[in-house]
């Protein structure tokens, strides 16, 4: 996962968890719109979180090219 991915996770999560938008009734009475609001937030901000540690990590790493003879 990318920090797009995280991006759009914290919006979808957002807009579930504050009800902005109105879902038909043959969703909301199988799932809780609001943990799943929140689910998505929690998920979305640690794709980011990881999306820029593995970044940071990625531009520490040294390439070393060995030649032999022989």
């Amino acid at each position: 996962m990318g920090i797009g991915v995280g991006i759009l996770l914290l919006v979808i999560g957002l807009i579930l968890t504050l009800g902005a938008v109105d879902l038909p009734d043959a969703i909301t009475d199988v799932v809780d719109t609001s943990t799943v609001g929140w689910i998505c937030l929690i998920v979305g901000g640690l794709a980011i979180v990881l999306a820029l540690v593995m970044n940071q990590q990625r531009t520490r790493t040294k390439h070393v090219e060995e030649r032999r003879h022989g």
